[in-house]
């Protein structure tokens, strides 16, 4: 019989450290995997995680809810988007990101990428 299952970003699963400027806190809940990020103002992907990904651009796919601050999204093929708090966006692989505002932008992430290597060392 299924159960009910109460988690808090408070205790992660995993907290994964960004290089400066965030982390990423992994919940794993009923199967799935929810990530808490925490992006500091100045915070850019190709800055703060390609070191960790390896990758030109940020391959993964991300589905978020945006609590806080503000983010500036750019595609590969230059199509940019930006997303504040209450916007629920979807980015596809092969992006890069920046924080344009002054607050964290903090956001929850529903690509079930914790069980992924997305930030981890």
């Amino acid at each position: 019989m299924a159960s009910i299952e109460i988690r808090r970003f408070e205790e992660p699963d995993e907290h994964r450290a960004f290089e400066g400027k965030g982390a990423a806190d992994v919940v794993n809940i009923y199967g799935k995997s929810v990530v808490r990020g925490v992006f500091e103002p100045g915070w850019k992907w190709s800055v703060n995680v390609k070191p960790i990904a390896g990758t030109d651009s940020c391959q993964f796919t991300h589905l978020s809810y945006i609590l806080s601050g503000r983010i500036r999204v750019t595609l590969d093929d230059g199509t940019e988007g930006t997303a504040g708090p209450g916007d629920i966006v979807a980015i596809p692989p092969g992006h890069d990101a920046e924080v344009i505002s002054d607050e964290a932008c903090v956001m929850v992430d529903l690509a079930d990428m914790g069980d992924s290597t997305y930030a981890k060392r």
